[in-house]
């Protein structure tokens, strides 16, 4: 009880403090400017309403196993975790959860490279514990979504290791294995992860296999039919079982030209080109490679699908989702794609609001003309937004908030990560030996041969690392932040005995409540047909850091607004609040938006 009262009190005496200081600032005056939509445009956006499916108005909630909750004492995530935290995923509010993969699998990438595709790895437990969870989430309305890789599996699969001991046997098919061309790789072609994509078979002179992402990651040959079956067998297995749907892992991908005929060397200066060239002069192939798939697997289940795909254009889009596409949904990667096409952590731009804005109201029209994509504002591959994207002064709970009231708000299927729902940061990395993600060491080292110094290629490495995404969830202020008794696989956040799921339970106006309130109006009926199909239209706005867009249909239309600039703004903007953070108040007809604040409202004018 002792506990409680003093929280109560610092948090009473801190929202006191807040008001007083919102009240004294001066705001600038800033100009809003509405999108014109063309009757094309909007015509297009209300297609879904023609064919209502079931996962439309639902929220979407990305478990990373490794790093959300363990049960057996041994430091690594597990699935009685998971089971042992469904109740309080069902009070988030959450419909859908996508588990990050939970196959047998050595763990080179974290799980993406998979061993066997029809049994459970032991670090996360049994089978018979996958059997409890899913029939949990089912007990609570609730729908489970696979992580699903078939671009690549684990050089310890039984088919790869047969296909290493004979590269023109039969199981060698299942894979690109190729002779090299007098003693060097058949073509130029970089990895994801970086060097060669071409790896040397032991014992077997010139002869090559491909893989686009770790060496222990070969690529599959999607031109094998038998491939292929082995494939629709396999994610049978699982919609049979009971599971909803997918993410697919770097689907696009599986498009080459194999006759691997090499490209011109980039500006890396390595004389490669990266992998990413193939994918993209090929993703116009990749609707019809699927079409099996999706009507011998996904059509009968009626399944979710939702794809990791990289470089979409404009034309290729309603063949890839939507209503006569190959998969229900995509994840909306447009502000992600703009650091992807860099060549290292180390020449990535600075982020900012105004990017993240940007590319978002891009990502959201382009959108709308297609389907419903999935919005995200974090994931296991990204660092955490709120010290991404946000200014220092607003790399805090109020900033969170902000932020997520603009994320919540999009078309399509919101996906939240775990952590996100409480504000969770960077971690702060101290040196390179903290990192697990293989990726880390080779940025680092990329930023070492550009000619960083040793702490400026760290910097870059802990600003923009994929562990930033794969520490441990902060559940209580308890030992390893109550994850686990012992010591977690990776470090614990350094901020945990303040920011964590306990804490914010306690306070109504914490980040963790004020994501339940989100979830709640996005799906209230009052409002559900508005933000499931109405049409998005992005106001331009004078000040960098104002995030402002209508949400519109026949009958209906709000206004979603975040000021995340480190100054307070006066918005030409009026109507019916519904939900507010930060203390926004209407004065005079106009919006008055502390820094960090936010707001819905309905019935709305722009003067």
């Amino acid at each position: 009880m002792r506990k409680t009262s003093v929280l109560t009190a610092a948090l009473t005496a801190a929202l006191c403090h807040n008001a007083a200081l919102a009240a004294t600032q001066t705001p600038l005056e800033i100009k809003l400017t509405e999108t014109v939509l063309s009757s094309e445009s909007v015509t297009k956006a209300l297609r879904p309403l023609q064919k209502k499916q079931w996962w439309h108005g639902k929220v979407a909630y990305q478990i990373y196993p490794r790093s959300f909750k363990d049960s057996n004492g041994d430091g690594i995530g597990d699935l009685k975790g998971i089971i042992s935290k469904l109740d309080y995923l069902k009070a988030l509010g959450v419909d859908i959860i996508w588990l990050s993969p939970v196959y047998a699998s050595p763990m080179v990438d974290n799980g993406y490279d998979i061993s066997d595709y029809r049994k459970i790895n032991p670090e996360f437990g049994t089978m018979e514990d996958f059997d409890e969870l899913l029939a949990g989430i089912k007990a609570r309305g609730m729908h489970l979504i696979m992580d699903l890789v078939i671009n690549h599996c684990s050089s310890e699969h039984a088919l790869f290791k047969k296909a290493l001991k004979d590269p023109e046997g039969p199981e060698a098919k299942y894979f690109y294995f190729k002779k090299g061309q007098n003693g060097t790789p058949p073509d130029n072609l970089r990895s994801y992860f970086g060097g060669s994509v071409w790896e040397k078979v032991p014992d077997h002179e010139d002869y090559y296999y491909l893989h686009y992402f770790a060496k222990e990651q070969p690529d599959l040959n999607w031109y094998n039919p038998d491939l292929r079956e082995r494939i629709y067998s396999m994610v049978n297995f699982w919609l049979d079982k009971g599971v909803d749907g997918f993410r697919i892992d770097a689907i696009m991908n599986i498009a080459k030209d194999t006759t691997f005929p090499g490209r011109p060397p980039d500006l890396v200066g390595d004389g490669m080109a990266d992998a990413k060239v193939m994918t993209a002069l090929h993703a116009g192939e990749v609707p019809a490679m699927l079409k099996e798939f999706r009507d011998r697997c996904i059509k009968p289940h009626d399944a979710l699908t939702v794809g990791e795909a990289f470089g979409l254009n404009e034309q290729i889009l309603p063949e890839i989702y939507g209503q006569d596409g190959i998969f229900s949904s995509v994840f909306d990667f447009t502000v992600r794609e703009v650091f992807e096409k860099e060549p290292g952590y180390y020449s990535y731009p600075k982020a900012s609001v105004k990017l993240y804005r940007d590319s978002n109201f891009k990502g959201q029209l382009d959108a709308q003309n297609t389907g419903f994509a999935s919005p995200i504002t974090e994931n296991h591959d990204e660092p955490r937004a709120v010290s991404f994207y946000l200014p220092e002064s607003l790399q805090n709970a109020k900033g969170a908030k902000a932020l997520a009231t603009a994320f919540m708000f999009m078309r399509g299927l919101p996906f939240i990560y775990q952590g996100q729902e409480i504000g969770m940061t960077n971690t702060a990395f101290k040196s390179m030996d903290e990192f697990r993600d293989l990726v880390a060491t080779e940025e680092y080292q990329k930023a070492l041969d550009f000619g960083l110094k040793k702490d400026e290629a760290l910097k870059a490495v802990a600003l923009n690392s994929r562990d930033n995404a794969r520490t441990p969830m902060l559940w209580s202020d308890e030992k390893n932040a109550g994850f686990s008794d012992a010591a977690p696989w990776i470090r614990i956040h350094q901020d945990y005995k303040t920011l964590n799921v306990q804490n914010e339970e306690l306070d109504p106006q914490s980040t963790l409540n004020n994501y339940r309130k989100l979830v709640q109006l996005r799906k209230d009926p009052a409002y559900a047909d508005l933000f499931t199909y109405g049409v998005f239209i992005p106001y331009e706005s004078s000040d960098d850091s104002f995030i402002a867009y209508k949400r519109k249909n026949m009958q209906q239309e709000a206004v979603i607004c975040s000021n995340l600039a480190e100054h307070a703004l006066l918005a030409p903007l009026s109507g019916k609040v519904i939900y507010e953070t930060g203390g926004v108040k209407i004065e005079d007809g106009k919006l008055f938006m502390p820094s960090g604040s936010a707001a819905v409202l309905v019935s709305d004018s722009v003067k």
